[in-house]
């Protein structure tokens, strides 16, 4: 608990149980560290993410051995796929017990090895606080992520004379010199540049650097599904998401351009389609942290290893003022050609309530999503004026994410408005979570988008598989019974006449409320690239003229 504390901890998630109680003991000592008991591990590890993604800080989640450690599995997957930093902290069986399948041993670090960037099992109590500060270390330098950390019980209950360690201060890797030199003679050369920004950018804290890169070099800038809000969406030069889902201009941008900066992403296979159209008139420049990452999935002509802030730091030092009105207007009018469909029909969509959701929150919210449709939408039509206000779950598409990581938002930003947005299918998945707000007094507002479906899947049915539905219609409970159960605000709307003022009894309700939103049950996302082809086989909106752009 004082090593936690001197590294900075003041609240952590979990769920107690048999191995870990000694520390939970331990912890009515040291109360200024909160703990927020959860009533799901998973949900311990979502919402030490989402906390995560808007303090920078490392996220901590505690659990106890075996089914309570596996349950925080698919949570510290999604964080080593997003690139987290956390702390995960489990129990185990006393040291006899090992291996010897005693009452709730699992052998988690073997579990957890593909999924971490590094696991300890620790040995003895001497050895615990130098495994601590070695596992924060680990967590948040270069590329961040998981860290887990497996106590036996009599290794907790054990004393010792050792004294917690200090954090010890990270050194930066310094950019190559050379290497920003031939990223500026690429730049200066380009006539149609794009910047491709990823979460990196907001690890990094380099988000003013990007921008004025961007503006100082007339450089148009689209974003990752996890790159949002790394340059303001009112900025003339941010284009939006990019990819599978993503808008037409900064999708079709990238196939046009001859010059591509991929600035804190990893090229993912949603963000660039089949590998061998992606840019295809395009050199490739990779700023990364992580050198692993560098032609991993793309091969760039050219790359720039470090931290983000310095060697966006260099490249600015060297970067001469220069204007591309040409690419601009072309920008600009694939923007006109190709926007956001927002039905005028009657009946209730996901669209019609994103749009005046988005209209409502002004780009000054933080939004945690779950994954699918309403996600998509999401990212295509709110705007992120701030960094670190867009939580998503990214590389690993995890359902039941998006209300759990709005909490762990809220209570690292108790002061900031925030919003989950969810389907039907992933909130019954984290929905036992309304307890921990209704507890907690937590003021955070779910937009629930109900349309008995689990949406995407059955797109790609309808699509892909001539329509023939498996499995995917959904049964729902009564939500607004199941408020008045959590005590929690509840609205529900049918109509787009009711979408204002649900929005609102929302806002103006103190503590958690649940809005539902019946919508209607088959609607299609697009812009779409379907899976295995090119950006350039981009599906408009059927409601465009265009529907496939060349």
């Amino acid at each position: 608990m004082q090593s936690l504390a001197d590294h900075g901890v003041d609240l952590v998630f979990g769920y107690p149980g048999g191995a870990i109680l000694p520390l939970y003991d331990e912890m009515v000592r040291h109360p200024n560290v909160r703990h927020v008991l959860v009533r799901h591990e998973q949900c311990a590890a979502h919402m030490a993410d989402g906390y995560a993604r808007v303090t920078g800080k490392v996220g901590v989640c505690i659990a106890t051995s075996g089914p309570g450690a596996t349950n925080l599995v698919t949570g510290i997957a999604n964080a080593a796929m997003d690139g987290i930093p956390m702390l995960a902290i489990t129990g185990q069986v006393a040291r006899k017990g090992i291996g010897k399948d005693a009452f709730q041993e699992t052998d988690i670090q073997g579990v957890t090895l593909p999924i971490t960037k590094h696991n300890y099992l620790v040995p003895s109590v001497d050895c615990l606080p130098e495994i601590l500060e070695e596992a924060f270390d680990v967590a948040g330098r270069g590329r961040k992520g998981p860290v887990l950390v497996d106590i036996p019980k009599d290794v907790l209950q054990a004393a010792s004379q050792a004294k917690t360690a200090k954090p010890k201060p990270q050194d930066a890797q310094k950019p190559d010199p050379e290497q920003i030199r031939i990223a500026w003679r690429m730049i200066q050369n380009a006539k149609r540049p794009v910047a491709i920004a990823g979460a990196g950018v907001l690890h990094a804290g380099a988000s003013n650097l990007l921008k004025q890169l961007a503006e100082r070099c007339d450089i148009p800038v689209a974003s990752s599904l996890l790159g949002l809000g790394a340059i303001g969406s009112s900025h003339p030069l941010c284009l939006g998401m990019m990819g599978m889902h993503g808008r037409a201009a900064p999708t079709l941008a990238v196939q046009k351009a001859d010059l591509v900066l991929g600035i804190g992403i990893r090229f993912d296979d949603r963000l660039t389609g089949e590998t061998a159209g992606f840019a295809p008139k395009a050199q490739i420049i990779h700023f990364d942290i992580d050198p692993c990452e560098v032609g991993k999935t793309v091969s760039p002509d050219a790359f720039v290893l470090g931290d983000l802030g310095q060697t966006l730091t260099a490249l600015l030092e060297l970067a001469q003022p220069r204007q591309r009105p040409e690419w601009r207007q072309q920008i600009e009018a694939w923007q006109a050609e190709f926007p956001v469909v927002v039905p005028k029909e009657s009946g209730l969509v996901m669209r019609h309530v994103l749009h005046r959701l988005d209209q409502k929150l002004n780009g000054q919210a933080i939004v945690a999503t779950d994954v699918g449709q309403h996600q998509m939408w999401a990212a295509q039509m709110l705007r992120f004026d701030h960094p670190r206000s867009w939580i998503s779950s990214g590389g690993l598409g995890t359902m039941g994410f998006g209300f759990p990581a709005a909490m762990g938002a809220k209570f690292a930003q108790p002061h900031t408005e925030v919003w989950a947005i969810v389907g039907d299918g992933g909130f019954q998945m984290t929905l036992q979570e309304l307890q921990t707000a209704q507890e907690n007094s937590l003021d955070v507002k779910i937009c629930l988008l109900n349309n008995g479906y689990l949406g995407m899947v059955r797109q790609w049915q309808e699509l892909f598989y001539e329509n023939r539905l498996s499995h995917v219609l959904l049964g729902n409970p009564d939500y607004q019974k199941l408020a008045e159960a959590y005590a929690v605000g509840f609205a529900r709307c049918t109509e787009q006449d009711q979408i204002d003022e649900t929005i609102e009894a929302a806002r103006s309700h103190k503590g958690p409320f649940l809005c539902e939103f019946q919508v209607q049950m088959e609607e299609n996302l697009f812009p779409m690239v379907p899976p295995g082809s090119h950006n350039s086989d981009l599906v408009m909106d059927p409601a465009l003229p265009q529907a496939v752009a060349k």
